[in-house]
């Protein structure tokens, strides 16, 4: 089978199609086929050598998490799925393994049944970012429409699945985002928007009782000149020393810094599959072959998409 591969950390010239063994399934797991993976800022992380501490150094590796195929052959001991089924989900481990191939091979545990209405495409864009989405609306508490909430970097893919689970919860919702993305914002729950080219949100007089920043790029230092001597500021990007330091801080402030930590499971993913069913859109800004795949990297890594980027792979 044809699989996206690399033999060093680096930028998208590091990419190679390589030819690999079709996977053994053991008694647990099922044989998936391909159709669409879908491109998270995790997956250059990882092949920048950025989050080595958690991924290692062994190569080759491969890239993509989250995908959506059809189910070529399932273990012995898998019950609720069975050949032809169309899925989506994730490889067992996100720092080690990848999706991105003619066929992926992961335990049962790790995928859910396709909704009909949902193409390929849009299904594998569901469990990293909204599982993450999930995860921050937990860790906001009780929202009402008395929350003031702050999403900076606010079209991306966790953004377009976060904005509309904060509107489902009746929250007050702030939207930085540029000026392309503005109309997307407002259409996915956004109250008021702040484009960032022409305005900058530190400046203003406004407090908020919940500031997260999607795009790694205000910082919790930055952030407490915007949040309400009782506040949250939530990281899902979090350098490894924000995470033991954070705790600390937070013992001697009422301004919080809340790390974002995440991995899709089906307590999380039902939530979404249940947001989806009462409306919740999956935007897919761009959808690539995978002939292409060194493109749809470089197209993601260049910042500023709507929504998710997502591979194809046809047969």
């Amino acid at each position: 089978m044809k699989a996206i591969a690399y033999q060093k950390f680096g930028n998208t010239d590091v990419l190679q199609t390589v030819e690999e063994p079709k996977p053994l399934i053991r008694s647990n797991e099922v044989l998936i086929k391909v159709k669409a993976v879908s491109i998270n800022p995790m997956d250059w992380k990882i092949r920048k050598g950025e989050m080595k501490l958690m991924s290692g150094s062994t190569f080759p590796r491969h890239t993509g998490v989250d995908f959506a195929g059809i189910i070529e052959d399932a273990g012995t001991l898998v019950k609720n799925f069975k050949k032809g089924d169309e899925v989506f989900g994730v490889v067992k481990n996100n720092m080690k393994d990848g999706a991105l191939a003619e066929y992926v091979a992961v335990p049962a545990t790790y995928i859910w049944k396709k909704p009909a209405a949902l193409s390929f495409a849009q299904a594998a864009s569901i469990p990293i970012v909204g599982a993450a989405a999930v995860t921050a609306l937990e860790k906001m508490g009780n929202i009402n429409t008395n929350s003031q909430v702050l999403v900076n970097g606010a079209t991306g893919g966790f953004g377009m699945f976060l904005l509309q689970l904060l509107k489902q919860k009746g929250a007050n919702v702030t939207a930085v985002a540029n000026t392309k993305a503005l109309d997307s914002a407002e259409k996915w729950g956004a109250d008021s928007v702040v484009d960032y080219t022409k305005q900058n949100i530190l400046a203003q007089q406004k407090t908020y009782d919940i500031v997260i920043d999607l795009s790694g790029k205000m910082g919790y230092t930055n952030a407490k000149q915007i949040m309400k001597p009782k506040s949250l500021f939530l990281n899902p990007t979090p350098r490894p020393i924000e995470i033991p330091t954070s705790l600390f801080k937070n013992l001697f402030t009422g301004k919080k810094h809340i790390v974002i930590l995440s991995q899709a499971s089906s307590k999380n993913v039902d939530t979404l599959l249940n947001a989806v069913s009462n409306g919740l859109q999956i935007e897919v800004n761009k959808v690539f072959p995978f002939t292409q795949s060194v493109e749809a990297y470089r197209y993601a890594e260049g910042g500023g998409i709507i929504g998710k980027v997502a591979i194809e792979i046809k047969s």
